[in-house]
């Protein structure tokens, strides 16, 4: 236990403490935060053998993946508010072989992230299973925190919501698939986040880029730090901040570790 307080963020009254509403009550000028998502320690070589069901024994290229995206990050200037792992921490489902070494091992890859960039974590559906119990649930929060919470400001300039699975990868009226949400779910949860005045939902699960704009509502699609399924390359997304807008891009880990942020998120930032 007293690893896991070293490591990251205490989650309390369902808000992390490192980002609390005393910390965080006014609006102090623009920032970035880093939206990571999948790293799915052992997807890779279950995935090239055909056997993602029960697959997973191997996952030293994640390990290696989410150790560059750590110090990728730690160079970023000026130094991201928060970095947030969006789902599907590690691959093994709940209660199946190599959960444990999984987890243990993605927890020793973050460890390097600098004390100052606090870790948030969202659940996937690998992370819960596929139909969470509260077994699983309460797996899920001792070794990450709390599955739901909030943060920060009481009036804030934008609100933004982070789930693992996509609400829809292109378009509203997508028909259900395993990587969107029901269109049932999809469409109540588009009205409540409308009437909210949501800004944007991000989310990971689809291992590529995608998303859409819709009524004002940015659905954003983050491709992963792991296994890719499309053309993109292993990366994280940058999102900037300032009091009118919230503008991301998608940079490959080579990228961020090369050039960081791209300039116009720079401009935006030094504004």
């Amino acid at each position: 236990m007293a690893e896991r307080e070293d490591l990251f963020l205490r989650a309390k009254h369902r808000t992390f403490s490192g980002l609390s509403e005393d910390a965080e009550r006014e609006w102090t000028g623009p920032f970035c935060f880093i939206l990571a998502a999948d790293p799915q320690l052992g997807l890779m070589k279950a995935w090239r053998d055909g056997d993602c069901e029960g697959g997973g024994d191997e996952w030293a290229e994640e390990m290696e993946l989410t150790k560059r995206a750590v110090e990728a990050v730690n160079r970023l200037r000026p130094r991201p508010r928060f970095m947030l792992l969006c789902g599907d921490l590690v691959h093994a489902m709940p209660d199946t072989p190599f959960r444990e070494g999984q987890e243990r091992d993605l927890k020793a890859a973050l460890k390097g992230t600098d004390p100052s960039i606090p870790l948030v974590f969202v659940s996937g559906n690998h992370d819960l299973g596929n139909t969470p119990t509260p077994r699983t649930l309460e797996q899920y929060c001792s070794a990450w925190g709390n599955d739901y919470f909030s943060f920060w400001e009481p009036r804030p300039k934008h609100v933004l919501v982070f789930q693992h699975i996509p609400l829809y990868l292109k378009s509203p009226d997508e028909d259900d698939n395993y990587f969107n949400l029901q269109r049932e779910v999809r469409q109540s949860l588009l009205e409540r986040f409308k009437k909210a005045g949501v800004k944007a939902v991000f989310s990971g699960h689809y291992h590529r880029n995608a998303g859409g704009c819709h009524d004002g509502l940015d659905m954003v699609v983050s491709s992963a730090i792991g296994c890719q399924l499309g053309e993109d390359t292993h990366g994280v997304r940058v999102v900037a901040v300032t009091a009118g807008a919230v503008v991301h891009r998608y940079h490959s880990l080579e990228q961020l570790s090369a050039g960081g942020v791209d300039r116009d998120l720079r401009k935006l930032l030094d504004a």
